[in-house]
């Protein structure tokens, strides 16, 4: 994790995870006009077809970004956690692509889109850095596309378990030998297109296989390296070279 002592700073340390920022850049980043806002547990971050005039970044906590269909049933379309713009194609798109709701009290920097744009045109590097990022979302939801159409029950929990494990290792939020997981068995079921009885057995079937064991809102891992073989895991696709 980077020194920087502002609200900031988690943009900085994601950015710096695709590639070095000079000293003016990290400087224009963390310059960038903002309003630090809590949100409750549950409450919505953003709301779909709503016009936007500031992106949200995570400043700590976790958020789902999510659809409802016609019926009401929900998909878990996403995991953001800190350091994560959970809208930042907003910035060019101005209308919400999504629902983001927040999955524990998270706090929030709201930053002008405009802002965004100027500086991505102003600082090039971090123009592309930017853009990087909204790759790697892509990247990341193609995954959950074959995780939910092409992966067992099974296999689809442990994979997203991988995910964010290796997710919060890579940004320093991972604790030795475990990693949090916030998500309730509902919750997991709509990221996995599981119901939560399903969600319930598969899970209750793994603990048992000693490869992992979940304690309330985290997971203690037991052995990763099965974890990954059996998950179908390749953690390239959360990696994007600069």
């Amino acid at each position: 994790m980077s020194d920087n002592h502002t609200a900031l700073g988690p943009l900085v340390d994601k950015l710096e995870r695709l590639a070095s920022l000079s000293s003016s850049d990290r400087e224009a980043v963390l310059a960038l006009p903002h309003e630090v806002r809590t949100i409750e547990q549950g409450h919505h971050i953003v709301r779909q077809g709503a016009k936007v005039e500031r992106c949200s970044l995570l400043l700590s906590g976790w958020a789902s970004r999510q659809r409802i269909t016609v019926h009401g049933n929900r998909q878990i379309l996403g995991i953001c956690i800190t350091g994560d713009f959970v809208d930042l194609q907003s910035a060019l798109l101005e209308t919400a692509q999504d629902d983001v709701q927040a999955l524990s009290a998270v706090v929030v920097a709201l930053v002008p889109r405009q802002a965004i744009v100027d500086l991505a045109f102003a600082h090039p590097a971090v123009g592309k850095l930017l853009w990087m990022d909204t790759l790697l979302d892509a990247s990341i939801a193609r995954e959950w596309v074959v995780n939910v159409g092409r992966r067992d029950a099974r296999t689809r929990i442990l994979h997203l378990m991988c995910e964010l494990y290796e997710r919060q290792r890579s940004a320093g939020l991972a604790r030795e030998g475990g990693f949090e997981l916030p998500l309730s068995q509902e919750q997991l079921g709509d990221a996995t297109g599981l119901t939560a009885v399903h969600v319930n057995r598969t899970l209750q079937a793994l603990g048992q296989e000693g490869m992992f064991k979940r304690e309330r809102r985290s997971v203690r891992i037991v052995d990763l390296h099965s974890m990954k073989v059996q998950a179908d895991f390749d953690a390239t696709y959360l990696t994007i070279g600069a």
